[in-house]
């Protein structure tokens, strides 16, 4: 892994002086897989990435502007070169959609029909890596300095366990372009009024692979409180049911799994309330409970 003694939210200021933007009342948003900062003197917000990630960056600027040109609601680069790379970081720059001041958060049936847009596009104008999944995690957990042996361990013996099991899966949705992390999580409200559209955001996952992936996310979701109603409600919005295929299983294992690589990540540098979620997760995963809740950050 890329490590840099810059600060996140320095990496921000250095590519705003180099695009002249304006950094006056720069705040930091979220600290997790990516940093975000607000930038509202230039109604846009920062997104430090590390820099191995320039080329998802990249890959996901091209994507959301060709989206945007077919009516997908996603949200949108500001129109500046980027992504731009500073010591050891990647940063790119996208509008600002505020959001209504006590306003819920977009219901997953808002992602439900963004994702059947999505899935009924022609391929996309770049080219999309095959969605390999647990890749990440896997050099995550070889090269963590946080996690006891045992949980290494178990950790890669359950990544090859889930991997078989994923290999042998029929995907009657099909393969072409998907999100890759898309949850309700990251949708926002378009910055209006009203509360009828919801964008979609983070795209830096994007790749080419079984669209079934891009609905297991809302059902790994119960873990953070979704409901029965609301899956039924995604599933309808999407005219496609995924609790009734035998695969759903797995891509939910699958999922709990990848959601571990940033805690895992965060906890090496220190971070010890990240230490000890991971602690927590893993505990409920090695131990089987399925109902275990998880909290949100």
């Amino acid at each position: 892994m890329t490590t840099t003694s810059l600060a996140p939210e320095d990496a921000a200021r250095q590519a705003c002086a180099k695009l002249d933007l304006p950094t006056r009342g720069l705040t930091p948003v979220r600290a997790h897989a990516t940093s975000v900062y607000a930038l509202p003197a230039a109604r846009a917000v920062v997104r430090v990435s590390r820099a191995d990630q320039h080329e998802h960056i990249a890959r996901a600027v091209t994507l959301t502007r060709w989206l945007d040109d077919h009516g997908v609601p996603v949200t949108q680069p500001l129109d500046v070169p980027q992504p731009v790379t500073v010591h050891g970081f990647t940063v790119s720059f996208w509008h600002h959609y505020p959001q209504p001041s006590d306003a819920p958060v977009p219901d997953p049936e808002h992602l439900a029909r963004i994702l059947r847009q999505v899935h009924a596009l022609p391929p996309p104008p770049c080219t999309l890596p095959t969605y390999e999944p647990l890749s990440s995690l896997r050099t995550t957990v070889r090269a963590s300095t946080s996690l006891s042996p045992s949980d290494r361990a178990w950790l890669l013996d359950r990544t090859e366990t889930l991997l078989a099991t994923y290999a042998e899966l029929d995907f009657p949705l099909g393969h072409g372009l998907i999100h890759g992390d898309a949850y309700p999580g990251n949708t926002l409200w378009d910055g209006k009024e009203s509360l009828s559209l919801a964008r979609l955001g983070d795209w830096d996952e994007a790749a080419y692979g079984p669209r079934e992936l891009d609905l297991a996310n809302t059902f790994q979701g119960v873990r953070f409180g979704r409901t029965p109603a609301q899956l039924r409600a995604f599933s309808a919005a999407y005219g496609y049911d995924l609790a009734q295929w035998p695969g759903t299983t797995t891509l939910v294992a699958i999922r709990d799994l990848h959601t571990l690589g940033s805690f895992v990540r965060r906890a090496d540098r220190g971070d010890t309330e990240a230490s000890a979620q991971l602690a927590y997760r893993l505990g409920s995963l090695q131990t089987g409970d399925a109902a275990a809740s998880w909290r949100t950050y």
